[in-house]
């Protein structure tokens, strides 16, 4: 009697779908880059490594990985014209984004920056939909709108007053999201015409030259916990790598402004995996806002995305 494989979902045969499936992957492995960060950097009064050690040592080694999945995969020279958009992208995910967080995060804790990250998916919309054109729907944004509303809003009931706390760190943290949501929109493009995961690598390969040098200058010159080296060493393979994989990917196949909304279930990740990783609390307060902020997701992706007159006409 022979068996047979059952066929795949028909649903997962949709490019938007699959897109949608690849970006949580990687979102699901970049929620965990804040409570790892944390891990490595420490606490103002249990400091562990710098943090631009931590930001510029996990871009070499993800870079030295890089080379190897170049040469492997026999991956082409960037053309000329990506050159640039290839720097931008290295400039927001490579330096900007890692650089704010890891000075930000031994300052707050991962579940209060968990949400400052909850404006990430309306930032990058807004960048991809300057890049690529497109006109998303009223509801879209207003689902969009509506899933960074709740959670600021979240932020601002657990800090127990009217606003949230003003912390420099707080600043350097939308600094970051402002960096990402960039580098997000230009590799994205990228992937359009070069296979995805090359993007990331290219990206982290040109940035070598100074992320080497600076990372070797600020190195710890101590003896740190195995805590903190795992911490580093998840940030560099995967959320520096691995991640951005899946992320490209995704966003190359079910549209940058659409498959940026599934971060808003970063937040909420994030906050799920700081509790066993380092203690902090997690309520039902919590588990009501993730709950709403997924709703806002799933209604999201059913609003149109459209591209404009222009880049309509630009591809006849």
């Amino acid at each position: 009697m022979s068996t047979q494989a059952l066929p795949a979902p028909r649903w997962i045969d949709r490019p938007a779908n699959r897109g949608l499936l690849l970006g949580l992957l990687g979102v699901t492995m970049f929620a965990l880059t804040l409570p790892m960060t944390r891990l490595a950097v420490g606490t103002v009064d249990a400091p562990q490594m710098s943090g631009v050690f931590v930001a510029l040592g996990r871009a070499v080694v993800a870079a030295l990985l890089s080379i190897v999945f170049l040469v492997a995969t026999r991956a082409p020279l960037p053309r000329h014209q990506d050159l640039w958009p290839l720097a931008i992208t290295s400039a927001g995910v490579v330096f900007g984004f890692p650089l704010f967080t890891s000075a930000a995060m031994r300052y707050v804790e991962a579940v209060h920056a968990s949400v400052i990250v909850g404006v990430l998916p309306l930032a990058t919309a807004a960048v991809a939909a300057l890049l690529h054109r497109q006109r998303p729907s009223s509801g879209f944004w207003l689902c969009a709108a509506l899933g960074s509303a709740l959670v600021i809003g979240f932020a601002v009931l657990r800090s127990g007053s009217a606003g949230l706390n003003v912390h420099p760190a707080d600043a350097l943290l939308l600094l970051a999201m402002l960096c990402a949501a960039i580098g997000y929109a230009y590799g994205a493009r990228l992937s359009q015409r070069m296979r995805a995961e090359h993007v990331i690598c290219w990206a982290l390969l040109i940035a070598l030259p100074l992320t080497l040098p600076l990372a070797v200058l600020t190195r710890p010159q101590a003896a740190l916990p195995a805590s903190a080296w795992w911490g580093f060493a998840y940030t560099a393979v995967f959320s520096m790598w691995i991640g951005f994989f899946a992320w490209y990917r995704g966003l190359a196949l079910g549209g940058t402004v659409r498959v940026s909304q599934v971060q808003l279930v970063q937040p909420i990740l994030g906050m799920l995996f700081a509790v066993p990783l380092l203690g902090e609390r997690l309520d039902a307060l919590t588990l009501g806002f993730a709950a709403a902020v997924i709703a806002t997701v799933f209604i999201g992706r059913k609003m149109p995305v459209h591209a404009s007159a222009r880049a309509a006409t630009e591809r006849i």
